[in-house]
């Protein structure tokens, strides 16, 4: 008898716990999203360098996402403002050069400037990356990449020089095509050239579409990516409803969340994704039972 009632037991609290996982899910909450290290983890390095996706990568964090403009002499480099003002020491270097934009100067010249010491001494000397560089460290710690073509409107067919350094650095291939690289843009005409040079590349629009266009982006986007202050349940099951160009419904990615209750909300709309400088608070919050 005594096996018996073990044995009832036991069957009980497996049905029970069972039962417990099948509400977690329909809660929405058994799929957490993905937290991507906004400009790498910002919060703890200077944006978009290397120290930023080596402290990524420390946090155990498996998304990076960054920003690829083009210098003067076609090189193409990772950083997010269009000016080198905020994030180098270029009025020092070159003080006659203003507006200091970054098309106006060459590769070499941006590679002279220090894009650390603004965030901390500890970074002095951190410098502006190239796209082959960053691509080379994400790759070295097997994370995943979410690209952002910035201004494209100063860049023209940056598009497929940007599709040329990934293809030529490993990037297009089967195995990354398939879940290790999302290209981005708020430029709805630059995300589709990316579409159509290489249809299959996954890419995603940032910013709030109606949901009536939503089609209508659908032909050459996976994902809608708003901010997080745009977002809401409705907004997010309307994406969702949606095919993409690849027959899958439409993803969503959020920006930019850096605390712990907008990270629990966010997640309750069901989104796939949450853009953050600080992976390690998000991911913790989005840990809680």
């Amino acid at each position: 008898m005594h096996a018996r009632a073990v044995a009832a037991t036991t069957t009980a609290l497996l049905g029970a716990f069972a039962l417990l996982l099948l509400v977690h899910d329909a809660r929405g909450m058994g799929a957490r999203p993905e937290v991507i290290a906004h400009r790498g983890a910002s919060a703890r390095a200077p944006e978009n360098t290397l120290a930023a996706v080596d402290a990524a990568a420390d946090l155990g964090v498996r998304w990076v996402e960054t920003d690829v403009q083009r210098t003067r002499d076609g090189e193409l480099v990772v950083i997010h403002d269009d000016s080198l003002r905020r994030t180098t020491d270029v009025e020092e270097v070159f003080p006659g050069r203003a507006p200091w934009q970054v098309k106006d100067f060459t590769a070499a010249e941006i590679a002279r400037l220090d894009a650390g010491s603004w965030f901390g001494s500890a970074y002095a000397g951190a410098r502006v990356p190239t796209l082959k560089e960053y691509l080379r460290r994400v790759g070295h710690h097997h994370q995943k990449l979410l690209l952002e073509i910035k201004n494209p409107q100063l860049y023209p067919r940056i598009e497929g020089e940007t599709l040329k350094v990934l293809s030529n650095e490993g990037w297009l291939d089967r195995r990354h095509l398939a879940g290790r690289l999302i290209v981005q843009s708020f430029s709805a005409d630059s995300l589709r050239a990316v579409h159509d040079l290489r249809p299959a590349v996954t890419t995603g629009l940032l910013g709030k579409p109606s949901e009536a266009d939503l089609p209508r982006y659908a032909r050459f986007a996976d994902l809608i990516n708003p901010s997080h202050t745009s977002a809401s349940q409705s907004y997010v099951s309307a994406v969702h409803a949606v095919p993409g160009p690849h027959g899958k419904p439409l993803k969503v990615f959020v920006w930019t969340v850096d605390d712990a209750p907008v990270a629990c909300t966010v997640a309750g709309y069901g989104v796939d994704g949450i853009i953050t400088n600080r992976p390690d608070v998000v991911r913790q919050a989005l840990l809680r039972p």
